[in-house]
């Protein structure tokens, strides 16, 4: 099974993204910050990360850019999922290293298409 580790701190969007992934048959994790994200990491593999920008302590931009920085990680696709949907900001994602770029309000099938194009 497709294991996704998502990195959300607002109970309420978290709960959406994992709900709407673990009904298109994924297994799910769930962090709340960049640092919970990283120490999961070290223990276990996912097939692919969604990540939140705005979370305490690290962002989601620089997490999705350190990540990029470890040759075990650099091939594990990084979705991030962001209220910020400004085109200065996805540029930014992107440039970090993200490999896609999704806005909140999620869209559930935005980001499962999203996703298999990954995974």
């Amino acid at each position: 099974m497709t294991s996704i580790l998502v990195i959300e701190d607002s109970m309420v969007e978290a709960e959406q993204i994992v709900q709407c992934l673990r009904q298109s048959g994924y297994n799910v994790f769930n962090v709340t910050t960049a640092e919970a994200a990283k120490a999961i990491l070290e223990k276990r593999t996912f097939d692919a990360i969604v990540t939140d920008i705005v979370l305490p302590g690290q962002s989601g931009f620089g997490f999705c850019r350190e990540l990029r920085n470890h040759q075990e990680m650099a091939d594990v696709p990084i979705i991030i999922c962001s209220s910020k949907s400004s085109k200065i900001d996805k540029s930014w994602g992107m440039k970090q290293g993200a490999s896609a770029y999704v806005t909140k309000p999620i869209n559930p099938e935005e980001l499962i298409q999203t996703l298999e194009r990954f995974v």
